[in-house]
């Protein structure tokens, strides 16, 4: 059963979403995607205003469509196609539905095949909600799967919270999801302030002593900078610079002065595209010269290379998912995508699948669609997906699984140097100085 995509759903009331303060992608923006059929066309990222409590649960809306012998499992998702965060969203769309496919060549789930019903939600986060509130009220949908971005999913989950249905945060992973009480929402890779884990280790392991955090100004960068030194001076390393830039800057060469004055081993720079290739160009020029300099999502970008050539050699990023990774049923994946979609998928289309695979798994131990008995089972779950390191959730549902690997661009390649079991090439640190390249 193919999924079924449509521009909007209308005659809607307001639903009852928070206002929320801005959104942003929260993760590299590459090349528009190929539309896919059906449909036109920021993950992490926004903080929203208004209680940090649960909202009050109104009675679950009744299953009717399974309890009524209905013949397809039907799930709904308001996935951006338009506007500013179309091109990720088209992309975790593509995730759903090559995971629609493969979920109904082998059976289904429940014994019924699969029926996505996915809306565009115009990159609005209160349509998001709106539509949210009508797949479950009105279409009466029997499952759900997450929005794409950071305000739409703060928008969505709250709605799932109040009419009690499970929702996996396939598009989103900012820490203000978990600090609301909510018992609905489920995080499929980890928090920004995770990101830099791997590299803090790699360092550590490599007795580099000293760490410069650099970010952009906005809240996920701010909140992986500050994550990634607690983490870092945790681990007994010594913070001997903390800054920041204004977004969109494309000039941060006072700030890289000051990091060069504070001679770091490492510099640690929680950066998107293009900053990531502003901050390497200029730290260039500057001679700003570090045993290991790494990004967090920027460097692991496509784009990195290619803009930056000969000059991204050695620069290290972290990773949300890579191709090349020997997780269970990756290479599966990343097959059946490239004969679906005729390109190479990326972490975006990744996490977007392995929601889907969670899902199945949840529904395969509890055996059940009941949505509260799935809520019970993803709360305790452990499962693998294509991510690294699988699923599994703390007591707040937050993501406790994930782990973002480590890259290196080498010889124009992005290898995994990190962990261990994962890893497709040795590290090349530390890295020499620029005018030794």
């Amino acid at each position: 059963m193919r999924a079924r995509t449509r521009r909007k759903l209308t005659g809607v009331a307001a639903a009852g979403a928070a206002m929320l303060l801005y959104g942003c992608s929260g993760l590299a923006a590459p090349s528009k995607p190929s539309p896919t059929a059906g449909s036109t066309g920021g993950g992490a990222g926004t903080m929203a205003a208004g209680s940090p409590t649960a909202p009050p649960a109104t009675p679950a809306v009744a299953q009717a469509s399974s309890a009524a012998g209905a013949k397809t499992v039907r799930i709904g998702a308001a996935v951006s196609t338009t506007g500013t965060n179309g091109t990720g969203g088209e992309y975790q769309l593509q995730g759903y539905k090559l995971w629609e496919e493969q979920v109904n060549r082998e059976g289904g789930l429940h014994g019924k095949p699969v029926e996505l019903i996915v809306v565009d939600d115009d990159s609005d986060p209160t349509n998001c909600a709106r539509q949210y509130e009508r797949l479950i009220a009105q279409e009466r949908v029997d499952l759900i799967l997450g929005p794409y971005a950071g305000s739409a999913t703060q928008a969505a989950s709250t709605v799932a919270e109040r009419l009690r249905y499970p929702m996996l945060a396939a598009g989103a992973s900012q820490s203000d999801l978990w600090k609301r009480s909510y018992k609905y929402i489920f995080g499929v890779y980890a928090t920004p302030e995770a990101f830099f884990t791997g590299v803090v280790d790699l360092a550590l392991a490599r007795g580099y002593k000293t760490v410069a955090v650099i970010g952009e100004s906005t809240v996920v960068p701010q909140s992986t900078a500050s994550g990634t030194a607690a983490y870092a001076a945790e681990k007994g390393l010594q913070i001997v610079y903390q800054g920041k830039y204004p977004f969109r800057a494309s000039d941060v060469s006072a700030l890289l002065r000051e990091v060069k004055s504070a001679a770091p081993d490492v510099l640690l720079a929680a950066a998107y595209e293009p900053d990531s290739q502003v901050i390497t160009r200029q730290a260039k020029v500057l001679e700003v010269d570090v045993k290991l300099l790494a990004f967090s999502i920027g460097a692991a970008s496509p784009d990195f290379g290619e803009a930056l050539g000969a000059d991204a050699e050695y620069i290290a990023g972290s990773s949300i998912w890579e191709p090349a990774l020997a997780t269970p049923g990756n290479r599966e994946f990343v097959e059946a995508f490239q004969a679906t979609w005729g390109r190479e998928p990326e972490h975006r289309a990744a996490t977007g699948f392995a929601a889907g695979q969670i899902l199945a798994a949840a529904i395969k131990q509890a055996d059940s669609l009941d949505n509260a008995k799935l809520r019970e089972t993803l709360a305790a779950l452990e499962t693998d997906t294509v991510l690294p390191g699988g699923y599994r959730v703390d007591e707040r549902g937050a993501p406790a699984g994930h782990v973002p690997v480590v890259v290196q661009w080498q010889g124009g390649q992005k290898r995994v140097i990190w962990p261990d079991p994962l890893k497709t090439a040795a590290a090349k640190l530390p890295m020499p100085r620029w005018k030794q390249r």
